[in-house]
């Protein structure tokens, strides 16, 4: 396996394991402010942690010449709205469905990802086909412990993964032309901008909830934003769109796991056996596929 492909597949573990374990937090900060208010702070809060790092690529020579300006304002815009249309749809639909039904469906962008590829022009090897087959068992396995019937919020879940699926694209898309770093950050500012116009109109944001709500956005902002989406920016440079959204989606195996080391949740023969089977699709879909 090439080395960069080692690099990509590093970066997106590291980020499926900060959103894994930062579920904790996003779902205590809920208990202060609304959905749209979340997503606000903690995608500006994304944004600004990036400024930093961009200043400092820039004077050691490590960023990439922006050569079309337009084009990465277009790619900012284009992702941060996906983002923005999918973290909402995912932290309101969470007050309306259970954590388990929640975890599945998000997750189904790993089945979305290749089939709206295919219409857009990308191939994807057999082995790849057949390890989200596996992955999608093995995450029913981990996620679904009651009965699978729609609800509401189930079904702005399934709105959720459809978003992920076209911001995963959409990044894939936009990396060949602009600088990964640079692109995540205007992510993360459309994302905020947009999330606290619908806070504005559709919430009411105070500073006291803001206050109370501070260590959870801060460390979803700081981590589950402005790094982990950072990673997943970084990590798709080097793999194509369907792998890395079978990677990614093992943040729901972390999340159970992380459920049982901090917070004591027992894991069932049945979890057990979900977090195996994602981790062999994973491994399969690693395997050399002829590129």
């Amino acid at each position: 396996m090439k080395k960069s492909r080692v690099r990509g597949s590093l970066f997106l573990f590291l980020a499926s394991l900060i959103w894994g374990t930062a579920f904790v937090a996003q779902s205590v900060g809920m208990d202060y402010v609304g959905p749209f208010t979340f997503t606000a702070s903690r995608s500006i809060i994304g944004s600004i942690v990036l400024l930093p790092v961009i200043l400092f690529r820039k004077n050691r020579g490590f960023m990439k010449p922006v050569r079309d300006l337009k084009l990465t304002v277009t790619g900012g815009i284009l992702c941060g709205t996906f983002l923005c249309i999918a973290t909402n749809l995912q932290q309101t639909g969470l007050t309306m469905t259970t954590v388990g039904k929640a975890g599945f469906i998000t997750a189904m962008y790993i089945v979305l990802v290749p089939v709206i590829g295919v219409f857009m022009g990308k191939r994807a090897h057999w082995k790849i086909w057949l390890a989200v087959v596996l992955a999608a068992a093995g995450l029913y396995l981990l996620s679904m412990s009651d009965s699978f019937s729609l609800q509401t919020g189930d079904f702005l879940m399934i709105l959720c993964a459809v978003a992920f699926a076209f911001q995963i694209l959409s990044i894939d898309h936009f990396l060949e032309h602009v600088d990964p770093i640079l692109l995540s950050c205007m992510e993360f500012f459309v994302c905020g901008t947009a999330s606290l116009l619908l806070a504005v109109l559709f919430e009411t944001p105070q500073m006291s909830s803001l206050a109370a709500a501070k260590w959870t956005i801060l460390y979803t902002g700081v981590l589950s934003s402005g790094v982990a989406y950072t990673f997943q920016v970084l990590g798709q440079r080097e793999l194509e769109p369907s792998l890395a959204s079978l990677i990614m989606s093992f943040e729901s195996v972390i999340s159970a796991l992380s459920g049982w080391l901090i917070l004591g949740q027992v894991l069932r023969r049945r979890e057990i056996t979900g977090c195996v089977i994602m981790f062999a699709a994973i491994l399969l879909a690693q395997s050399d596929t002829g590129e």
